[in-house]
């Protein structure tokens, strides 16, 4: 038994050996094909190279462009949130002579009028400086009622306007070039019941009619 496990031992010392020497023989004929594998033939490094800078390029010309593409805003709409905020002061001199005009106190008086006066100089020139930074007020009056530009605060009975037509402005909107800087508060036109109802029977007989 003794001889028996001797021998084993042997064997497999002699396999152990056997395996390291031939990877000890593989290990170099491997790594150079990988080598070989892994160089490039200067064409390739080439194409390789050149796209690498193809897309750096296009890297930087994207840049480029959104950063004109962010100066030009800027620019052109630097002023955009302190313009919103400064027609506050057209409301307020809006509201402070509809305040006015309704003050039986001063009612009819020249006193009134000369105010009335001043108010409208300075509402002039503030819509004269908006109109100069490209600040427009946005048509309303008689206009149809357009969801990007007006907002519908209220419906008026008005059967001699077609429904959705603007009949009151509550207050003005702008825009600063092609951007909305606020909506204008409107109020609508609507049919009366009545005239619907018989609008709609109107529409029923002439149906009737064609059809006979």
């Amino acid at each position: 038994m003794e001889k028996e496990k001797s021998q084993n031992k042997e064997d497999q010392n002699l396999k152990d050996e056997n395996s390291e020497l031939s990877t000890d023989k593989q290990t170099p004929e491997e790594t150079v094909s990988k080598e070989e594998e892994e160089q490039l033939s200067p064409e390739d490094e080439i194409a390789k190279l050149k796209d690498k800078v193809a897309r750096t390029f296009a890297e930087m010309e994207n840049q480029r462009r959104r950063f004109e593409k962010e100066k030009d805003e800027a620019f052109e709409y630097g002023g955009f949130s302190f313009a919103r905020e400064t027609l506050n002061l057209l409301d307020n001199l809006e509201r402070s002579k509809q305040t006015l005009e309704s003050d039986e106190t001063i009612k009819d008086k020249d006193t009134l009028k000369k105010l009335m006066e001043h108010i409208d100089i300075i509402n002039k020139d503030m819509i004269s400086i908006f109109k100069k930074n490209n600040i427009e007020p946005i048509k309303a009056i008689n206009e149809k009622l357009d969801p990007n530009l007006h907002q519908a605060m209220m419906e008026v009975e008005d059967n001699t306007k077609d429904q959705g037509t603007i009949v009151q402005e509550i207050q003005k909107g702008f825009m600063m070039k092609d951007r909305l800087l606020r909506p204008s508060l409107v109020a609508v036109s609507k049919k009366k019941i009545e005239d619907k109802k018989n609008d709609q029977k109107n529409q029923e007989n002439g149906g009737k009619e064609a059809k006979n």
